[in-house]
């Protein structure tokens, strides 16, 4: 019996080697993680002096860092008044976990496979009749964010019923209160995509922060794994990176940006396509 090496896997192509080498020597400099961090983290950017002011570097250094910045797309700067205004550039920020999957080979066997640290109060079930007001209710909250979904108004429990795959609904509950929801949908009636699915999930706007995300999304994944659901996608808005990173922590990678992929109420957004592979 002959035990065959391992296939080598195909080299980076020069030019993605190229492009994601600029983006972390870009951020090589840690003044330059600082003054990103400070952008990023902002609501609504920062001015040039805001900058010199906040991270204690003189206005001739922030500039040139901005400008370094902006040549590798992290930021955009644009003029305002008297001012030089710095703002994120959301596709390239959210580009970065992908970035890292494809230079350390991640494939979806070394992944992780979903959350552990899921809090104690909080109770995953089975969607049934009686909970589709608190769902609506919640996917409302969604919608009003404006950075959760292209929808503006919220399906009818018919509707949903007929898109969500039966056996792929769940209810999160704290002290017997519904508090959000995940849901499964085909992406085609093709038999060849049958094990395709396209992910949603909604928190309570009272209850964010507090570890509901992770169950539902612990939940979602593990049922998809044991009926034979194989890929699970999701299209997410760029400026919600707090979704972005709750997925990647249940195994979801960055498949890419889709730049203006759609309107919602007449502006242009980008959202992240991600993925999960099951293991096996």
């Amino acid at each position: 019996m002959t035990t065959l090496a391992p296939r080598a896997q195909m080299p980076l192509d020069t030019e993605a080697a190229t492009h994601y080498a600029e983006c972390f020597v870009t951020l090589a400099d840690p003044t330059r993680v600082r003054l990103l961090h400070a952008v990023a983290t902002s609501n609504g950017g920062l001015t040039v002096g805001e900058l010199t002011d906040l991270l204690g570097i003189s206005q001739s250094t922030a500039s040139h860092h901005v400008r370094k910045l902006a040549d590798a797309r992290f930021v955009h700067v644009s003029k305002v008044g008297t001012s030089t205004r710095v703002t994120v550039n959301e596709a390239c920020c959210t580009g970065l976990p992908h970035m890292a999957d494809v230079v350390m080979g991640v494939t979806a066997t070394n992944r992780p496979c979903c959350p552990d640290d899921i809090p104690a109060d909080v109770t995953i079930r089975a969607l049934t009749d009686g909970d589709w007001a608190e769902v609506r209710r919640i996917y409302r909250e969604g919608i009003d964010t404006g950075i959760a979904t292209f929808e503006t108004s919220v399906p009818s429990s018919a509707k949903l019923a007929a898109k969500w795959l039966p056996g792929h609904r769940w209810v999160a509950e704290i002290d017997g209160k519904v508090v959000g929801w995940t849901s499964i949908s085909p992406v085609s009636d093709r038999d060849c995509y049958r094990g395709v699915g396209e992910s949603s999930v909604y928190v309570d706007s009272r209850f964010r922060g507090r570890g509901v995300g992770k169950a539902l999304l612990r939940q979602q994944v593990t049922a998809a794994d044991d009926h034979d659901i194989w890929t699970l996608q999701t299209s997410i808005f760029t400026e919600n990176r707090a979704s972005i990173s709750l997925h990647h922590q249940a195994g979801y990678r960055t498949v890419g940006i889709r730049e203006r992929i759609a309107q919602r109420e007449g502006v242009w957004h980008d959202t992240v396509l991600l993925e999960r592979r099951r293991a096996n």
